[in-house]
C-alpha cells in the first residue's frame, strides 16, 4: 500500500525508529510502576512471569500494531481506514485510531501532571534528603499535592519541554531529542547499576528479582504480570502505530520490535535491580508500592554514601523516561490534525498540547482545591486513569489483534511482518487467538471481575 502522500516524513534509518519507539515504551511504568509492582507482587514470581508474558503477549502485539501504521501510511484513524478498505472491511476499523488518540490525549494530561512530580523532586534532589525521616518525606510529597501553584507549575513546565520537541517535526524534533535522551538514560542506569554493585546489596535485589519461587506464583500475580506486559509497551494509544507510520518499508518489524522488547525489558529490570539494591543495603521495605519512588528511595538517599549524586542521577533518569513517552502522546493527535485537516504543523502541536495542559490543571486541582469533585466515586486523576488504561487502552489492544489476526489478508499480513513457515503461524496463532484471550483477562482484572 502507498501513502497517501508522496511527501511523508520517516525515520532517517531503523535504529533511530528503535530509539524513538524505546523511548516511547521506556517511561514511568519501566522505572516507578515495574518496581513497586514486582515487590508487591512476590519479587521473582512476577519478574519471570512478566518476561514470559512480554514475550508472548507484549511482542506480537507491538509488531501487529507497528504493521498497521507502516501498511496504512497515515495517522491512527486514517491508517485504519485504508488497511480495513484494502482487507475489503467495513471503515468502522477507524474506530481503533480514534480510540487511540483520545486515550493518548487523555493520559498525555494526567502523565504530564505526574511527570511534574518528578521534576519536583529533581529540584529537590539537587539540595540533598539528608537528615531527613520517614515523617518529614511523607510530608514533603502530601504538601506537593496540596499546592495547586506547584503542581500546575510543573505540569506546565514538562509540557512546554514536550511542545518544544515535537513542534521540530519527526526527524528534526523527536528523532533528534530520542538520539539524545535515549544514550543518556541507558548511561545514567548503568552508572546506578554500578553503584548497586560497588556501595548497595546487589545480591540481595537478584535473589529477591530472580531466584524463583513457585509458590509465590498466584492468579493475581499472573494477571498483574500480564497487564503490565500490555501496558509497559505504549500498546492501544496510536504512538506506536504513529511511530510504524513513519517507518521505511525495508525496515524488518520483527527484529525492530525484538530490539525494542529488548531495550524496554532491560531497562526495567537492570532499574528494579538499582533500585533494591539500594532499598535493601538500607533496610527498607520493598513492598511499598507507588511511595517506593518518591518516599522510600528519598529515605535511603539520605542515609548512603554519595546519596545526594545518586539521588540526582535517579530523578534525571525518570524525568527522561517520563519526557521521551509524553512525546510520543502528543504525535498521534498531531498527526491526525495535520493530515486531516491541513493544519500546520506548529499549530497542531500548539493545540494538543494545549487541550493537554488545560485538562491537566483540573487533574492537578483534583489533589487539593477539587478533590471533593468526584464521578462514580473518582475523583478526576482517578476517572481519567480508569478510562484511559483500564477500559480505552484494553478496547484498542483487542480490536488491534483482532484485526490483525483475522481481518486482514493473510498475503498483506506476510508481506509487512516478513515472517514465513512456522515462525509466520507462531506469530499469526499467538495475535489470533492468544491475544484476545490475555486482553479480555486484562479487562477483566483491571477492573475487578477477576482476580
Amino acid at each position: 500500500m502507498s501513502s497517501p502522500s508522496g511527501a511523508r516524513a520517516h525515520w532517517s534509518n531503523r535504529w533511530a525508529f528503535i530509539l524513538v519507539t524505546a523511548g516511547s515504551a521506556i517511561g514511568l511504568g519501566n522505572i516507578w510502576k515495574f518496581p513497586y509492582m514486582t515487590g508487591t507482587n512476590g519479587g521473582s514470581a512476577f519478574v519471570l512471569i512478566y518476561l514470559a508474558c512480554i514475550i508472548g503477549i507484549g511482542l506480537p502485539l507491538l509488531m501487529a500494531e507497528t504493521m498497521l501504521g507502516r501498511r496504512g501510511q497515515s495517522n491512527p484513524v486514517d491508517a485504519m481506514r485504508s488497511v480495513a478498505e484494502e482487507a475489503g472491511a467495513g471503515r468502522w476499523w477507524q474506530v481503533i485510531g480514534i480510540i487511540g488518540i483520545l486515550g493518548a490525549s487523555l493520559i498525555l494530561s494526567f502523565y504530564s501532571v505526574v511527570a511534574g512530580w518528578i521534576l519536583d523532586y529533581t529540584v529537590l534532589a539537587t539540595q540533598g534528603f539528608s537528615g531527613l525521616g520517614k515523617a518529614e518525606l511523607e510530608n514533603i510529597f502530601t504538601g506537593l499535592l496540596a499546592d495547586p501553584w506547584r503542581l500546575v507549575g510543573w505540569h506546565s513546565a514538562f509540557m512546554l519541554l514536550n511542545l518544544i520537541v515535537v513542534i521540530g517535526g519527526v526527524t528534526g524534533g523527536i528523532e533528534r531529542a530520542n538520539k539524545i535522551l535515549m544514550p543518556a538514560l541507558f548511561a545514567i542506569v548503568l552508572l546506578l547499576l554500578g553503584y548497586g554493585i560497588a556501595a548497595a546489596d546487589m545480591p540481595a535485589a537478584i535473589r529477591f528479582m530472580f531466584h524463583f519461587e513457585p509458590q509465590a506464583i498466584s492468579a493475581p500475580v499472573i494477571l498483574a504480570a500480564m497487564g503490565h506486559a500490555f501496558f509497559t509497551l505504549s500498546l492501544g494509544m496510536g504512538a506506536i502505530m504513529t511511530y510504524g507510520s513513519y517507518l521505511e518499508r525495508g525496515t524488518s518489524i520483527t527484529r525492530t520490535c525484538l530490539y525494542i522488547m529488548l531495550a524496554d525489558t532491560g531497562i526495567a529490570l537492570l532499574a528494579g535491580l538499582s533500585i533494591f539494591a539500594i532499598v535493601f543495603a538500607q533496610g527498607l521495605e520493598p513492598a511499598a508500592g507507588p511511595g517506593l519512588i518518591l518516599q522510600t528511595l528519598p529515605l535511603a538517599f539520605a542515609q548512603m554514601p554519595l546519596g545526594k549524586l545518586v539521588g540526582v542521577l535517579f530523578f534525571v533518569l525518570v524525568s527522561f523516561a517520563a519526557w521521551t513517552s509524553a512525546i510520543s502522546l502528543i504525535e498521534p493527535a498531531t498527526s491526525f490534525l495535520v493530515e486531516r485537516f491541513a493544519i500546520g504543523r506548529k499549530a497542531a502541536v500548539a493545540a494538543v498540547c494545549f487541550v493537554a495542559w488545560f485538562i491537566g490543571i483540573a487533574v492537578a486541582l483534583s489533589f487539593n482545591l477539587w478533590s471533593e469533585i468526584k464521578l462514580f466515586g473518582l475523583n478526576i486523576f482517578d476517572l481519567l486513569d480508569t478510562l484511559t488504561t483500564k477500559m480505552l487502552m484494553p478496547l484498542a489492544g483487542l480490536l488491534i489483534a483482532l484485526f490483525a489476526g483475522w481481518v486482514m489478508k493473510r498475503p498483506h499480513v506476510m508481506e509487512e511482518i516478513g515472517l514465513t513457515g512456522g515462525a509466520f503461524r507462531f506469530w499469526h496463532g499467538t495475535v489470533r487467538y492468544v491475544s484476545p484471550v490475555a486482553i479480555m483477562l486484562i479487562f477483566l482484572n483491571v477492573i475487578g471481575v477477576i482476580g
